[in-house]
């Protein structure tokens, strides 16, 4: 079928969500000239079906109708919000459960099995009726208790449903200047950016904000380029109560990193320095959890662990604490009460994780580390969090003693526990960027590939590379967060390239973190599906440093991947020490030598000779090679006549913006 020959909405995006069935329906779906973002786990199903931007989403609950019907409940007041339609397919014998889908949210079905040409002629006419849906959308709409609004772009006013207009306290027609006169100062401007990145770049996005006396509230907003209009639904973070009795024990699903923080803000602001303490508690050996027993395990283990903080706070402080998770495993305890007491409740915490874990039936002791500090006059929660920091890195490398108080330290030393903490933060606020160094065919001297990589522009450090971020995530737990906040903004960069970079291939690093996750294959290639961005333009690199001890694991995770249509490489050979039995082990694509063995080729005859050794085993391997850090043409001549196919390094380009890569490109003759 040629582009000619198909229908408008084929050319949408089309969320699915399959237990069983999930690469078939993709590749139909494909055939039929959808782009298919496909998942068969719910976790983050909202999100993800929000992010995908699609018209139509399919929920195949055959072999698990339980779960399909949670997922539909799940995606039904987003669709509804986002003028979406929703397909159910069902099995033969479970037709009876077709009315308690229709009630969740499906606005078609179909009963298994069932025809390519069936799925194809059910998603057009979904795709039609979310069209008519999407040009009819009412202001009254809200009958699912669904907060939604609509702005059509260049109007000047916002129409909200019954229930966001209940919410804002105003009618359901406000011009846009009232729209944001309901968000506090500090909002507007986050609400703004927010609007601008949606019709900059067109890709779903969301803000933060409170709501005065209604607690905490996500806008998920995403542009109907067909009505021209921008709509959103809303979803609630925390209630009033949680907002106005800030003081109280909440629970995780309450209490982030974020909401932490703001409490901090109000007590510093409000002078109350004096009696004001924070402890950062980390679990010891947690990781050990998540590699023997996978991640459900570890998540479990998490939510008894921070039951037990939020119990032995609240015996010993009452209403007078929060407790709230930080990410990875560790939590933060904040209180506004006398220093002994709050002593008290660290050493109560402290003999509550000593206490024995129960993680797939196996019996774990894992106990904690702590670091406390204490506030200051003038204070900020910046600088509190950073000497709780400090103090947790000295506990951490303490053997006898659980919990260290924050103390003064040389700059030196304390250099990088600083940086942790402003990476935590850069993380949650998106400043972590991706720049892309061109790869190049040595041959022809054409771009052919990029490897992304990391850049954070540190307000008084400067330009601060991957390595040292890693260095920062490492002694702050941070290197999974980090490592899946690189992987997600680089394919949701790459899947936005303008068409003159639509055939380059993308590298992105996975880490021995990564590697030694459970299940990650399947996180990583449902990650590369929501993006958009295509399997077989993509290229998973992994260090020698960065490869755990058991090479099976290592080897199955990256056949997974392969099959899945990426391709692999093996990063900075010649650096580690089992570099031949990596290549002997490990199914890969590419070879990329190290940049200073690379370099080294220019220095004498042995230089030369350990070079072509190793071009000559991976060529004799059938893996292509990379040089990498090339920077003079001597080099370049040098590699090419001995085998090399592609280099990257500065004799071609720095790493840069996709929008210089584009000018790049067509400076080149490539694009």
């Amino acid at each position: 079928m040629s582009d000619a020959d198909r229908s408008p909405e084929q050319h949408r995006a089309l969320f699915i969500l399959s237990f069983r069935n999930r690469d078939e329906l993709a590749a139909i779906a494909g055939r039929a000239g959808w782009r298919a973002i496909a998942a068969r786990r719910t976790e983050g199903l909202e999100r993800r079906f929000l992010a995908s931007q699609a018209a139509v989403a399919v929920v195949d609950t055959r072999g698990s109708m339980a779960e399909g019907l949670a997922a539909m409940s799940l995606l039904g007041e987003a669709a509804s919000a986002s003028s979406a339609a929703l397909v159910a397919i069902v099995s033969h014998s479970d037709i009876d459960e077709l009315g308690a889908l229709f009630d969740a949210g499906a606005t078609h079905f179909l009963v298994a099995p069932l025809s390519e040409i069936e799925f194809a002629q059910t998603l057009k006419f979904a795709a039609r009726y979310a069209a008519r849906l999407s040009g009819a959308w009412r202001v009254e709409r809200g009958e699912r208790g669904v907060v939604a609004w609509r702005y059509p772009v260049g109007s000047g006013v916002v129409l909200l449903n019954d229930r966001a207009a209940a919410l804002a306290g105003t009618e359901a027609v406000i011009s846009v200047g009232e729209a944001l006169r309901c968000l506090v100062p500090r909002d507007r401007r986050t609400a703004i950016a927010a609007l601008r990145r949606l019709l900059t770049t067109g890709q779903a996005t969301a803000f933060a904000h409170d709501l005065a006396g209604d607690g905490r509230f996500v806008e998920h907003l995403r542009l109907n380029s067909a009505a021209n209009a921008i709509e959103a639904s809303v979803e609630q973070l925390t209630a009033a109560d949680e907002r106005r009795g800030g003081a109280r024990v909440a629970p995780g699903d309450v209490r982030d990193a974020a909401t932490a923080r703001r409490w901090l803000d109000e007590r510093l602001a409000a002078g109350d320095a004096a009696s004001l303490h924070v402890a950062l508690i980390a679990l010891n050996r947690f990781e050990i959890v998540n590699t023997a027993y996978g991640r459900a395990a570890g998540d479990g283990l998490l939510r008894i662990a921070q039951r037990r903080v939020e119990e032995a706070a609240a015996e010993s402080l009452g209403q007078r604490a929060v407790v709230a998770r930080m990410g990875g495993s560790e939590f933060v305890l904040a209180a506004d009460a006398p220093a002994a007491r709050f002593d008290l409740a660290a050493s109560r915490i402290a003999e509550s994780l000593a206490r024995p874990f129960v993680a797939a039936g196996t019996v774990i002791v894992l106990g904690s580390r702590m670091g406390i500090a204490n506030a200051e006059p003038d204070d900020t929660t910046t600088a509190l969090l950073r000497r709780a920091s400090e103090a947790l890195a000295d506990a951490r490398g303490s053997d006898s003693r659980t919990m260290v108080f924050a103390r003064d330290r040389s700059t030196a030393a304390a250099a990088i526990d600083p940086l942790a903490v402003d990476l935590r933060q850069a993380i949650a606020a998106g400043e972590i960027d991706i720049l892309f160094q061109p790869q190049v065919t040595v041959s022809t001297g054409r771009i052919v590939g990029v490897e992304a990589l990391a850049r954070w522009q540190h307000p008084s450090m400067g330009s601060l590379g991957a390595e040292t971020l890693f260095a920062a995530a490492e002694r702050a737990d941070l290197v999974i967060g980090l490592s899946d906040h690189i992987q997600r903004v680089a394919l949701e960069r790459a899947a936005g390239w303008p068409g003159a970079l639509a055939s380059l291939r993308l590298a992105i690093n996975l880490t021995a973190a990564d590697i030694a996750r459970p299940d990650f294959a399947d996180i990583f290639i449902d990650r590369v599906d929501a993006s958009g961005f295509p399997r077989g333009r993509l290229t998973v690199e992994i260090t020698e440093g960065g490869l755990i001890d058991d090479l099976g694991a290592a080897a199955n995770l990256l056949a997974a991947l392969r099959a899945a249509g990426c391709r692999v490489a093996i990063d900075d050979f010649g650096t580690g020490y089992s570099s031949l039995a990596y290549l002997k082990a490990l199914p890969l694509d590419y070879l990329k030598i190290d940049k200073k063995l690379a370099q080294d080729i220019a220095g004498g005859v042995r230089d030369r000779i350990v070079v072509r050794g190793v071009i000559d085993m991976a060529r004799s391997l059938g893996l292509s090679v990379v040089a990498e850090g090339v920077e003079t043409a001597e080099q370049l001549d040098l590699l090419a006549k001995e085998g090399c196919q592609y280099y990257q390094g500065f004799l071609c380009a720095p790493a840069m913006s996709a929008a210089d890569l584009t000018v790049l490109l067509a400076s080149r003759g490539d694009g």
